[in-house]
């Protein structure tokens, strides 16, 4: 259950919903599994899976929701030989060439036909709202498929005011000044990053692997490049990857974190999964601050603006 990556959004007006009744309007968007017509399908699911009996988990006052995706998967080219297969056959039955338009009714045919058949594929994503700090959590590294999960959230809440935490200074300077002088406290350089050229950005140079306050890096920085991504760790409990958006990636827990896990005693996976999550919000309250302090604290504009 660990979460893997980071997507940090700020309520812009306190959560004020209690874990009943954010249990309660969940239901109204249960996921439901595809019916014989339907492409996909989306809704809320259990984040304990079988052990669970409830649309949600709560641990530390934090609230975690899970939702699920399911869609039908129909190859381009299963459906793309299927009509080129009947289009032929009209030509050899018929002598006749079928217009652009019945071409495509046919393939639109074609698809209703075949969907009932087609193979089925499920992705879970998890999320948490911390009503203390002022967060929802998302274990994503793509916004595409965060947003998804809180256009869900919305309809079934009816209101979920967040927008991406945002830091003071810009990302792109100050991981470039770090390696210029050095990490802020409680942080330490990877060995990885991507520089891209100020003036071309789709300049890259991706580094793994590298001491990357070496001269060789120095200079592509001194020729005008900037990082974008940059490989840290905090305060030996985390090592993780940051982009110029604050987008976490890579996140993994030190093995003194999994250890503390492991140590304490469950029966069940249910329990074993409630002490995790309890481990990993507390770990993120403190970690997710540290990390925004690092780039000159949360820019708060857009929220006495809101």
């Amino acid at each position: 259950m660990w979460f893997k990556n980071l997507l940090i959004y700020r309520f812009t007006k306190p959560f004020e919903l209690t874990p009943e009744q954010v249990e309660e309007r969940l239901r109204d968007q249960a996921f439901k599994p595809c019916s014989s017509q339907e492409p996909s399908t989306l809704g809320w699911v259990k984040p304990l899976g079988q052990q669970g009996s409830e649309l949600i988990h709560t641990n530390n006052g934090c609230i975690m929701v899970c939702s699920q995706r399911q869609d039908k998967v129909l190859p381009a080219a299963v459906v793309k030989d299927a009509l080129e297969e009947k289009i032929l056959s009209i030509r050899e039955d018929e002598d006749r060439v079928p217009s652009r338009k019945e071409r495509v009714d046919l393939k639109e045919q074609l698809v209703f036909e075949m969907l009932p058949r087609a193979f089925v594929k499920s992705r879970r994503q998890y999320a948490y709202i911390d009503p203390k700090n002022g967060w929802l959590i998302v274990d994503s590294g793509s916004h595409s498929r965060a947003e998804e999960l809180i256009v869900l959230l919305r309809e079934s809440l009816g209101s979920v005011p967040v927008i991406p935490v945002a830091p003071k200074n810009t990302a792109y300077h100050t991981m470039t000044h770090w390696l210029q002088s050095t990490a802020p406290k409680g942080f330490e350089l990877g060995g990885e990053c991507e520089l891209i050229d100020s003036a071309d950005e789709s300049a890259v140079i991706r580094c793994k692997n590298q001491n990357l306050q070496s001269k060789e890096i120095l200079n592509h920085i001194d020729s005008g490049m900037l990082v974008k991504k940059l490989a840290m760790s905090w305060a030996d409990k985390v090592e993780f990857l940051v982009d110029e958006q604050l987008t976490v990636k890579r996140l993994r827990f030190s093995d003194l974190i999994m250890e503390r896990a492991d140590e304490v005693h469950t029966d069940t996976a249910a329990e074993q999964f409630d002490v995790n999550f309890s481990i990993m919000n507390a770990e993120l309250a403190n970690f997710i601050p540290a990390l925004l302090e690092a780039f000159g604290g949360e820019d708060t504009s857009a929220l006495e603006a809101a």
